[in-house]
């Protein structure tokens, strides 16, 4: 049976192989990373591309695939039967790619044993903190994680308009046209599967959330009263950027417990559809009660599921902002928080290695009010009194200017995505 099932996957993972895909930029360099006897964790949303590319990373290779999102498969699943079936299908391979693993049933204890006899792994899965918690307990230090979001704006530029590096020049033709495309980004997001055909885009992405929240919650955690999941995926999917507390939804919502809610935010943050940035504070308990911020994995889900009758550019910036510096490595809680100054003056972003602050940004859409411009650069200087960071940036849609008497610039967002 389980021979029967992996020609089937043979069979898709040829058909996938045929297709055409927009290249993705690689953590490191491929021989090295592939040489390496890690395990070679791929972690992501759902549709993000893991799959995919995994399969860039192998293109030139030998390999055996096994979709762990197969129920024939997992219903039918035991080690030694599927080792002899993946020897049968694939004789000479070099690397195991196993795709989706988190839905195989004590999963580490299969990845551990395959390990030990020297199989060279590819896993992907969409879980990040199950995956994460379970491999540091079961495999500490014998993997390499490497974590794959929707397309970065490089990303995408590069696959409307290949071999092209935009904000070169201040010629209005070209300026308008990249203009054009980071607007786009802006609104729609960067799903792979949505840029290809963005007249679908917003139907496929309101169909995507729901099926992450049914899949990777409602069936995951057993969630009986899945009503209130989807009210709370609802709720921070309305209020992004927003601070909010959990004893303030608990009550809006009619929770029975904030510990229920805190669960609940809990599960909708592992499949990566929300993210949640706390207030930076040297005293960690009011750091544990100060309210947090809400941020949605791509700007496209906003679009088609939010209530805003308009977009709002400015909270759609400061969202594309945060996915970009969780893309550049930064976690939330650890290194990435929001701050609010001595005299509640709030920074959007504080960021730092090491116990240092590396930067602070702050994200504005337009600052051509002389007032709003004044607020901005004000909240950035009396933070850096305090902070002491290295670099202040003012992140805006167009404006660029430096500021050498206060050492910050004011940065087109444009242009500091493609810095990445």
């Amino acid at each position: 049976m389980l021979i029967n099932i992996l020609k089937q996957h043979k069979l898709e993972l040829e058909v996938l192989q045929s297709k055409f895909y927009f290249e993705r930029t690689f953590p490191q360099n491929i021989d090295e990373l592939l040489s390496s006897v890690l395990i070679k964790l791929i972690t992501g949303p759902r549709r993000a591309g893991k799959s995919v590319f995994s399969l860039l990373l192998l293109k030139t290779r030998s390999f055996a695939y096994v979709n762990f999102d197969d129920d024939s498969l997992l219903k039918t699943y035991s080690y030694d039967a599927l080792i002899q079936a993946v020897h049968q299908v694939y004789p000479d391979f070099q690397y195991l790619f196993l795709d989706e693993i988190q839905n195989l049933p004590e999963w580490e204890l299969t990845v551990n044993k395959l390990h030990r006899r020297g199989y060279n792994i590819i896993l992907t899965g969409s879980n990040a903190r199950l995956l994460s918690r379970e491999m540091g307990s079961s495999l500490t230090g014998r993997y390499m994680p490497i974590e794959l979001l929707p397309f970065s704006f490089k990303e995408y530029f590069n696959a409307i308009t290949p071999g092209y590096v935009p904000f070169q020049t201040a010629l209005p033709e070209p300026a308008g046209k990249e203009m054009a495309i980071l607007d786009q980004y802006l609104t729609e997001g960067g799903y792979p599967e949505s840029i290809s055909n963005r007249t679908i885009s917003h139907g496929y992405l309101s169909i995507l959330f729901d099926s992450v929240i049914l899949k990777d919650v409602v069936k995951r955690f057993n969630i009986r009263h899945a009503q209130q999941i989807y009210d709370l995926a609802n709720y921070f999917l309305n209020n992004y950027t927003n601070p909010f507390t959990f004893s303030g939804i608990r009550q809006l919502l009619e929770f029975n417990s904030v510990a229920t809610v805190q669960k609940f935010a809990g599960y909708l943050e592992e499949p990566y559809l929300f993210f949640f940035l706390p207030r930076f504070s040297n005293k960690l308990k009011e750091q544990q009660k100060a309210a947090r911020k809400v941020y949605v994995v791509d700007n496209g889900f906003i679009r088609s599921r939010s209530r805003e009758l308009s977009p709002n550019r400015g909270r759609l910036l400061e969202n594309m902002v945060f996915i970009e510096l969780i893309r550049r490595g930064y976690r939330q809680g650890i290194d990435l928080f929001y701050y609010k100054t001595r005299n509640n003056r709030e920074v959007d972003f504080l960021c730092r290695r090491d116990g240092v602050t590396e930067s602070i940004i702050q994200v504005c859409y337009d600052i051509s009010e002389p007032k709003t411009k004044d607020r901005e650069v004000t909240s950035l200087i009396e933070a850096n009194n305090e902070l002491h960071a290295k670099e202040m940036i003012l992140l805006t849609w167009q404006t660029e200017e430096s500021i050498s008497k206060n050492g910050f610039q004011i940065m087109p967002v444009g242009k500091w995505l493609m810095t990445a």
